[in-house]
C-alpha cells in the first residue's frame, strides 16, 4: 500500500493506494493520517476509475486542417503554441492572450509552485479563474479587513459550542474554505457534548437535515439577516473584542450602520421572523465558544461581498475571532502568507483597474470571469484572441456558459490543459493532457491554511505516469521558458526559469518547509508517511497579520455597497428563483465519467416545492421547462419540501450530451447545465463575483 492524498476536494483526505504494476486495485482511507483519521468519501474511491478511464487522454492533440483533433508530439505542440501566442501578442498586444484557471490547480503542488511564473510571463490583464465564481468575496473581505487575501479564518469545530452555517453544506462538500475531513463525526461530537448546529439555507440540505435548527432564508437575503443580528447584539449586548480590542478600528462605524437594520425591518426580505433573529443573535453573543461560517451559497449571490464582510464582523464583535471554539487561523508548515524569498502569495489588490468591456473591478490582477465572453466578443484594443484554459471547464462552470461557448469558437487559438475532451476542450486547437492525479506528488499549499488542525502531509506519486504524458509543472515550465525566449527576456530571467525547473516542485516545497515556523523538511514528511500533527489551532493574532496591520471592521467599499442592499429591500421580488446544489458523488463538472459515481437514478433533477409545482402545473417525475433571461432547459422534476416556496434547485456540473465530448459515461448520463440558465449580468457589484444563487426563472411543463 502506498500513501497518497486525495486531490479532489478541500478535505484532502489521506489515502492508502494498492497498486499492481500501473493498475490501481484499491483506494482506502489511511487510519493513521494526521488530519483525516481514515475518513474516505465516494469520490476518493473513484480515483481508481479516473486512473483507468479509457476516455482519459494519453497524448497531446492538435486540430488539423480538416478540423479533426489528431495526435501530436509534445515538443512540436509546445513550440507551436509558444510561437502562436507570441505572434498574437506581438500583433495585438499582451492582453490579446487570455487565461482561465480551474480550481484543480489549487490542489496541484506543481501548479502552485510553477504556475505563477507562467502567469507572469503571459503578462495579460485577461487572467481569470474559478475564484470569481466561488470564494472571491471571502478573499476580498480578508484583504480589506485583515490585510491578506488568504488570511481566512475557519470554524474550530472540535471545540465550539455553537456552529452557525450560512449557505454551507459540509456533509456534502467535506468543508469549503474549511478543510475538515470526517466532518460528520465532528458535527456528531459537537452535539454529543451539548453543542448546537444551526443551518441557514434556502434548502434543507443534508447538513440542515441533521441540524438542531434550520432557517430557510430567502436567496440573497443573508447580508440583511447578518445586519439584523448585529443590530440586536449592539442594542442588547456590548461588543466583546477580547484580546483584539487594541487591534480593531471602525467599531463605532459598524455600530452606526447596524442601528438602521432591526430584525423587524428585514423579516419580510429574509423570510425569517424577528423573534427568531433576536434569539439567534443573543445565542451567538452569549455562547462562550461560538462561530459563524458562510460559504458557497453565501458568496455566490447578489450581496456576497457584504455577507463575507459581515460574517467576519459578527465573529469579531462577539469575541469569537481568533479564540478557541470560534473562527481561527491555521499556521501551516509551508506558509504562503509569510513565506520569504518570493515563495508566498501576495496580499492581494482590489479595483486598481476595471475590465475593458463591463467595467468590473480587478482582484489580485484578475477581472471577474463573468465578463470573459465580453472580452472575446467585443472588438477593439485588448480583445482576447487566444485563450489558455488550465484544468478548467468554463463552458459548464461559468454563468451563461452557452454564450461563452459561442465566443470560444471564434478564437484564433484555444489551448486546453486537462485530461479529457470535455465541453470546453472539444473546441480547442490544442489539448495537452497531464498525468493522472495519483501520478503526481501532493502537498496542499493552500488547504493547510484552511485546516481544522495544524498538520503537514506529503505524498510521492502512487503510480507511474501512463501514456505519453507530462506533469502540469513541466508543461508550464516549458511554455514559460519558450515565451521568455521569444520575447527576448534578459539572461537573468531565463536563468531564473532554468533554476526553478532544476529545483522542481519538491525542491521548492522543501525550501518553504525549512523556512517556515515549524522548521520541517521534505525528508521529515516523507519519513512520516501519514503526516505530522502540529497541534490544534491557537490564537495567533496579531502575529499572523502583516507588521503594523490592524483589523479594519468598516472598509469603505463595504459601507458604500449598503445603499444597494437598501434598494433591494424595497424592490419587487421575482416569483421563482433558481439556486444550485452540490452532491457527495460529484465535484464540479469533471467527476461524471467514473462508473461507480454514476450508479443509481437520475441525479440531475429540479427540486420544486409542492406549492410551486401546483401553481405551475408540474408533477413529481414529470418534466419542466425552465427559462431565464439567457436560456432554457428541460429537466426532470422532483416535488419536495426540501426547498422553500418560490425556490427551485438544480445541481451544477451537468450537461454532457454535447457533440464532440469524449466521455462516454458522462455523455450517457447527460443532464443539463445550470449555467445555461445563470446570467453573466447578475454579479455581486461589490466584488465582481458571479451571483449564481437567486437567478429569476419561469416554469412550465415541458
Amino acid at each position: 500500500m502506498k500513501p497518497a492524498i486525495c486531490p479532489l476536494c478541500e478535505a484532502s483526505c489521506g489515502l492508502l493506494v494498492e497498486v499492481e504494476g500501473d493498475r490501481v486495485t484499491s483506494v482506502r482511507g489511511d487510519p493513521d493520517d494526521a488530519l483525516s483519521r481514515g475518513h474516505l468519501c465516494p469520490k476518493a474511491a473513484a480515483l481508481a476509475d479516473l486512473h483507468a478511464d479509457p476516455d482519459r487522454l494519453r497524448h497531446p492533440l492538435r486540430r488539423n486542417a480538416a478540423g479533426e483533433l489528431v495526435r501530436v508530439g509534445w515538443e512540436e505542440a509546445l513550440d507551436e503554441i509558444a510561437d502562436r501566442l507570441h505572434a498574437i501578442r506581438s500583433t495585438h498586444g499582451k492582453d490579446a492572450v487570455g487565461l482561465y484557471l480551474g480550481n484543480p490547480n489549487v490542489h496541484n503542488l506543481g501548479m502552485m509552485t510553477f504556475g505563477p511564473n507562467l502567469w507572469r510571463e503571459l503578462r495579460t490583464r485577461n487572467r481569470t479563474s474559478a475564484t470569481s465564481v466561488d470564494q472571491l468575496p471571502h478573499q476580498l473581505a480578508a484583504h480589506l479587513m485583515l490585510g491578506h487575501q488568504l488570511l481566512l479564518p475557519v470554524p474550530d469545530v472540535d471545540r465550539t459550542e455553537l456552529l452557525v452555517l450560512l449557505g454551507a453544506n459540509p456533509l456534502v462538500s467535506n468543508g469549503s474554505l474549511w478543510t475538515v475531513p470526517d466532518v460528520r463525526k465532528r458535527l456528531d461530537a459537537l452535539r454529543a457534548r451539548g453543542g448546537r448546529l444551526v443551518v441557514i439555507d434556502p434548502r434543507r440540505t443534508e447538513t440542515a437535515a441533521r441540524a438542531d435548527e434550520h432557517l430557510p432564508i430567502a436567496p440573497g437575503a443573508d447580508a440583511a439577516l447578518l445586519l439584523a443580528l448585529l443590530h440586536v447584539i449592539f442594542a442588547e449586548r456590548e461588543p466583546r473584542l477580547g484580546h483584539l480590542a487594541s487591534l480593531v478600528d471602525g467599531l463605532e462605524d459598524v455600530r452606526s450602520v447596524v442601528a438602521d437594520w432591526p430584525p423587524e425591518r428585514v423579516a419580510p426580505f429574509t423570510g425569517i421572523d424577528a423573534a427568531t433573529t433576536r434569539t439567534l443573535a443573543l445565542r451567538i453573543a452569549d455562547t462562550p465558544r461560538a462561530v459563524v461560517h458562510g460559504r458557497f451559497g453565501a458568496s455566490t449571490q447578489d450581496f456576497g461581498g457584504l455577507v463575507a464582510w459581515l460574517v467576519l464582523v459578527l465573529n469579531t464583535v462577539t469575541g469569537h475571532l481568533d479564540t478557541a471554539g470560534g473562527a481561527m487561523f491555521a499556521e501551516p508548515a509551508f506558509d504562503p502568507i509569510h513565506a520569504p524569498l518570493g515563495l508566498g502569495v501576495g496580499p492581494g489588490t482590489f479595483a486598481r483597474w476595471t475590465s475593458r468591456v463591463a467595467g468590473l473591478p480587478e482582484f489580485s490582477g484578475e477581472p471577474p470571469v463573468a465578463t470573459l465572453a465580453d472580452e472575446i466578443l467585443e472588438p477593439g484594443e485588448g480583445q482576447v484572441r487566444a485563450l489558455v484554459v488550465w484544468a478548467g471547464n468554463p463552458v459548464l462552470s461559468t454563468p451563461n456558459g452557452a454564450r461563452l461557448e459561442r465566443a470560444l469558437t471564434g478564437l484564433e487559438l484555444l489551448v486546453c490543459v486537462g485530461p479529457m475532451l470535455d465541453e470546453t476542450a472539444r473546441l480547442a486547437h490544442f489539448v495537452l493532457p497531464p498525468v493522472a492525479p495519483l501520478a503526481r506528488p501532493h502537498y496542499d499549499v493552500i488547504f493547510h491554511l484552511l485546516a481544522v488542525r495544524n498538520t503537514a502531509r506529503y505524498a510521492d506519486p502512487a503510480v507511474p505516469p501512463d501514456g505519453d504524458l507530462r506533469q502540469d509543472w513541466e508543461i508550464a515550465s516549458h511554455l514559460t521558458r519558450g515565451l521568455a525566449r521569444r520575447r527576448g527576456a534578459s539572461w537573468k530571467v531565463r536563468a531564473q526559469h532554468r533554476a526553478l525547473a532544476w529545483l522542481g516542485p519538491a525542491g521548492v516545497l522543501d525550501l518553504g518547509l525549512r523556512l517556515g515556523r515549524h522548521r520541517l523538511s521534505l525528508r521529515t514528511l516523507r519519513r512520516s508517511g501519514s503526516g505530522v500533527d502540529l497541534g490544534p489551532l491557537r490564537p495567533c493574532l496579531p502575529e499572523r497579520l502583516a507588521r503594523g496591520r490592524r483589523i479594519a471592521l468598516a472598509p469603505a467599499p463595504m459601507l458604500a455597497d449598503l445603499d444597494r442592499l437598501r434598494a433591494a429591500l424595497e424592490a419587487p421580488r421575482p416569483d421563482v428563483v433558481l439556486i444550485g446544489r452540490r452532491e457527495l458523488r460529484s465535484n464540479n463538472s469533471w467527476m461524471h465519467n467514473a462508473p461507480r459515481l454514476m450508479k443509481g437514478g437520475d441525479r440531475c433533477v429540479l427540486q420544486v416545492h409542492p406549492e410551486d409545482a401546483a401553481r405551475h402545473g408540474l408533477v413529481d417525475g414529470g418534466r419542466a421547462r425552465v427559462e431565464s433571461r439567457v436560456g432554457a432547459v428541460e429537466v426532470p422534476v422532483r416535488v419536495t419540501d426540501e426547498v422553500r416556496p418560490g425556490v427551485v434547485c438544480l445541481p451544477h456540473g451537468w450537461g454532457h450530451a454535447r457533440d464532440g465530448v469524449r466521455q462516454r459515461v458522462a455523455a450517457a448520463a447527460g443532464g443539463v447545465s445550470v449555467n445555461d440558465l445563470t446570467d453573466e449580468r447578475r454579479i455581486d457589484a461589490l466584488s465582481g463575483n458571479a451571483a449564481f444563487s437567486g437567478t429569476p426563472v419561469t416554469l412550465r411543463p415541458a
